[in-house]
């Protein structure tokens, strides 16, 4: 087989050698038991599998592995299954953020080092879709994202749960103690009750839905449910596809390019989706040379209405948007909004995708006219507290908090916060607003989803839930509030946010996308001279080469020697192209 180009497969430079190792990879597949009408003049196709027993999300891939090689036997071709690093957002320490770009490589270099055509690449948890995405566009080969799916709602008492918003939610009214420890525990049972990721719009969701905005996923990918035997059909529809964008030489590169990315980021802001996902579609876009600056965020969003209301900025479920018609149903409302033209994997634009997609709940799916909201789901600030920016959920926070003037309640670090949080002494009011440094990239290790501050106990006790909170840390997709995250530069970096202290006075206005810290600029200046280095956390091995070369979170937290060499369109810090 060739692709249409004429150029013989990429395997055939592997299994054609007329030297001793081209018999040898033969030789390697019939010890497995495959006779060389299996594999012989077909294309190979990777079926990249994130599987693991550590990583819940993605306990069923093992079938849909087997879902995948059937569609690539039907179609032709000669399925091969391989492991990568597996990103288990539980039970990974200190963060799996700190091992996204590791995982990347080991995609990358799994895909470019073996005798492969195209690739499938099975994901689902929170990193290991961007991890992938990554991998693949630096790889570049015809490639299909093929996510695990949400869980099943959960449900507690008749009440309908997801998480792990309402895991937050019912961990606050326990420390609040409207709930109690055996509730607590009652809970634990409904709403994690099946393999697959988050069934809110979390980030899991929010990248399932991405790499079906980016045209790199099947129409219907994000919201099919985990155990649906429908996400088995469409893993094998994936399988079938895989040859066809070997026959067209349809590479990552060809369908995930700017005008694709701004689709992507115009769905964020329209499904209400994580901050996570700027520094995952930041990231992407700079392996494939794309510079997506924060100001682009910004722009999209405030011509973006937000319309699927879904947890946490809204009331219902993945489960529920299934339903509904899935993302190509939202995809074909904000229609008039997106590059139409874009080239997708299956071959055809995805204005011609969604072309016939219908909304069976105009509640849960909103149209342009009936918005949940006139601006997207995510803003960036700027000011003298974030001079290189920072990212806020306005749809999951408090309106009456977009716009705040407090004091500063400052914790040095995560082990600070914890310590004070809920001492009874702790001299504090609802009007403050919760600082914790320390937390970036650098700072954290690996920009924890510590950004989610919890509120101390004594101000819980009033029946207060929300206050302002501002880090240089992430925050879960699944969290809520007025919560200020990604700030930039991190305070590791001698940032402002490094000389802010208890009692300085922080304003927020995000109408004005503006963060600014009430103190003038000599006395900043003053302060930042005396703050101490911070001590390394890594002295070896891959912690001390990551602490070397991450970048900041507007540059998507890659590795600065993974980045494509020349980024179209990046700008310099004064503003100036590069």
């Amino acid at each position: 087989m060739a692709d249409t180009n004429g150029k013989p497969l990429r395997s055939r430079e592997w299994l054609d050698t007329p030297e001793l190792y081209g018999w040898l990879r033969q030789a390697a597949f019939k010890a497995q038991g495959f006779g060389e009408p299996a594999f012989q003049n077909k294309p190979i196709i990777g079926i990249c599998n994130t599987w693991s027993e550590l990583t819940h999300c993605n306990a069923h891939l093992r079938g849909l592995a087997e879902a995948v090689k059937r569609g690539v036997w039907q179609a032709g071709g000669f399925p091969m299954e391989f492991p990568v690093m597996s990103l288990g957002e539980y039970n990974m320490r200190p963060t799996t953020m700190l091992f996204r770009n590791l995982m990347s490589m080991d995609v990358e270099e799994s895909i470019t080092a073996n005798p492969l055509d195209g690739v499938i690449l099975l994901g689902g948890c929170d990193k290991t879709t961007p991890a992938l995405l990554m991998g693949a566009a630096s790889a570049d080969i015809p490639a299909i994202l093929v996510t695990g799916g949400p869980q099943l709602n959960g449900n507690w008492r008749g009440e309908e749960l997801g998480s792990c918003t309402d895991c937050r939610r019912y961990s606050v009214e326990l420390r609040a103690g409207t709930i109690t420890e055996e509730e607590w525990a009652e809970l634990q049972n409904c709403i994690v009750r099946s393999p697959g990721h988050c069934m809110v719009m979390g980030t899991a969701s929010t990248m399932g839905s991405m790499g079906e905005a980016l045209g790199i996923a099947l129409p219907g990918n994000a919201a099919i449910p985990a155990v649906d035997s429908r996400r088995t059909q469409l893993a094998e529809a994936a399988g079938r596809q895989i040859i066809e964008l070997i026959k067209q030489d349809l590479r990552p590169s060809r369908i995930m390019t700017q005008e694709a990315f701004e689709n992507a980021i115009r769905t964020l802001h329209a499904i209400g989706g994580s901050t996570n996902a700027i520094v995952h579609l930041t990231a992407i876009a700079g392996r494939l040379g794309i510079d997506l600056p924060l100001t682009l965020f910004d722009e999209l969003s405030r011509t973006t209405p937000f319309l699927l209301n879904l947890k946490p900025s809204g009331q219902y479920l993945m489960e529920d948007l299934f339903y509904a018609g899935g993302l190509p149903a939202l995809l074909k409302e904000i229609s008039p909004l997106l590059h139409r033209e874009c080239i997708t994997v299956t071959g055809r634009t995805i204005g011609e995708n969604v072309a016939d997609a219908q909304n069976h709940n105009p509640d849960i799916i909103r149209g342009l006219d009936n918005a949940l909201n006139p601006e997207g789901g995510l803003a960036v600030v700027y000011g003298s507290l974030a001079p290189g920016g920072a990212v806020v959920k306005p749809t999951a926070a408090s309106p009456d908090l977009l716009t705040h003037r407090g004091r500063a309640l400052v914790f040095e670090d995560h082990e600070d916060m914890d310590r004070r949080i809920d001492d009874p002494d702790l001299e504090v009011t609802p009007d403050d607003v919760l600082v914790m440094r320390n937390a970036g990239p650098i700072g954290g290790p690996g920009m924890p989803e510590w950004g989610f501050l919890p509120l101390p106990k004594k101000i819980l006790t009033r029946g207060i839930r929300d206050m302002v909170r501002l880090s240089d840390a992430r925050m879960s997709g699944t969290a809520f509030g007025t919560v200020v995250v990604h700030i930039t530069p991190e305070s590791a970096y001698g940032s402002p946010l490094a000389a802010v202290r208890t009692g300085d006075i922080i304003e927020l206005d995000v109408p004005n996308r503006r963060l600014d810290l009430l103190v003038e600029d000599r006395e900043v200046k003053r302060r930042l001279e005396n703050v101490p280095p911070m001590k390394p956390h890594f002295t070896r091995g891959y912690g001390w080469m990551y602490s070397q070369h991450i970048m900041q979170a507007d540059k998507g937290c890659d590795f600065d020697f993974l980045r494509a060499e020349n980024l179209v369109g990046e700008t310099s810090r004064n503003g100036e192209a590069l």
